[in-house]
C-alpha cells in the first residue's frame, strides 16, 4: 500500500539519489533509499546480538529482505 506524503527534500540530494539508483522516478529513488536504510538498520541490530544465533538470524533477515 502506498501513501501520499508531501516532503521537503534537498533538491541536490534527491537528484543524486535518482542518478545513483538509476531510478525512472523520484518516488522509486526514495523507496529504494528507504528500503536500504531499513535493511541496514535491521542488520545492525542483529549484529549487536553477538551470539552464535546472530549469524543464523542475520542470514534469515537478509534472505527475507531480498524478497519483493
Amino acid at each position: 500500500m502506498l501513501v501520499k506524503k508531501t516532503l521537503n527534500l534537498p533538491k541536490e540530494l534527491l537528484e543524486e539519489a535518482v542518478k545513483l539508483t538509476d531510478s525512472p522516478t523520484q518516488t522509486t529513488a526514495v523507496i529504494l533509499a528507504l528500503q536500504d536504510l531499513v535493511r541496514k538498520k535491521g542488520l545492525e541490530k542483529l549484529l549487536k546480538l553477538r551470539g552464535k544465533d546472530a549469524v543464523k538470524y542475520e542470514k534469515e533477515f537478509v534472505e527475507k529482505s531480498r524478497r519483493p
